[in-house]
């Protein structure tokens, strides 16, 4: 006897995604750790060099290596790692109890350029930056000066992208609050492991009645 062949209903939906775009300012420092391939070869050839050697090395210039590990786009403005402000996003989602897996399927920061040297997509930083010098542990445990560049006072841009299926707006803005009051960005943020303590990092969702002052602040476009 032959068999009835009957078609079943798709449930699956078009994905449905919004855009929200959000004024972001620091609340403390942010340290920028660009960590490059050349200064990825020079630390790893620092590890492996011994006492007897210290007396040839050249002298540090800590003011080259904070502008090696800088983000700059072939605009020439400098910016952040957009994928640090996805992963503070989806790691805040621990706070909430929602899925971290599910967040990585349903949230996305938009970027605003791409690095110069790696191609690595950034949103854009406004404000002047210095170096900054601080005693660190390298891999091997020896201790090492490491030169950043650090932005006192700095603002930003974020545009985000969100499945509407999984999040609402307030939602969104929410979750960016969290991750900036509580998650942070860059080196030295509350969230990383190698550096805690140092709260650096971390930012407010700019308010609406304040978005005009900061903006004008920081020259943002």
């Amino acid at each position: 006897m032959a068999k009835t062949i009957t078609e079943e209903t798709c449930v699956i939906t078009p994905p449905k995604f919004g855009v929200v775009d959000l004024i972001i300012e620091g609340v403390a420092p942010l340290v920028v750790e660009r960590f490059s391939k050349k200064a990825e070869l020079m630390a790893k050839m620092a590890e492996g060099q011994s006492a007897k050697n210290k007396k040839n090395r050249d002298a540090r210039d800590y003011d080259r290596e904070a502008e090696e590990a800088r983000y700059r786009s072939a605009d020439g403005w400098e910016g952040m790692n957009a994928a640090a402000f996805r992963a503070a996003m989806i790691s805040a989602c621990r706070l909430v109890g929602f899925k971290m897996t599910l967040a990585k399927l349903s949230t996305f920061v938009e970027a605003d350029g791409f690095d110069l040297n790696d191609g690595v997509p950034l949103v854009r930083v406004y404000g002047e930056s210095q170096t900054y010098t601080a005693h660190t542990r390298n891999a091997t445990g020896v201790i090492d000066i490491r030169s950043r560049p650090m932005y006192r006072s700095w603002a930003a841009k974020l545009r985000v992208r969100y499945d509407m299926d999984q999040f609402k707006m307030a939602d969104v803005l929410n979750l960016v609050s969290r991750c900036g009051l509580q998650v942070g960005i860059g080196a030295g943020r509350p969230d990383s492991k190698a550096s805690a303590g140092c709260g650096f990092g971390l930012f407010q969702v700019v308010p609406t009645e304040r978005e005009k002052e900061v903006i004008k602040k920081f020259g943002i476009k």
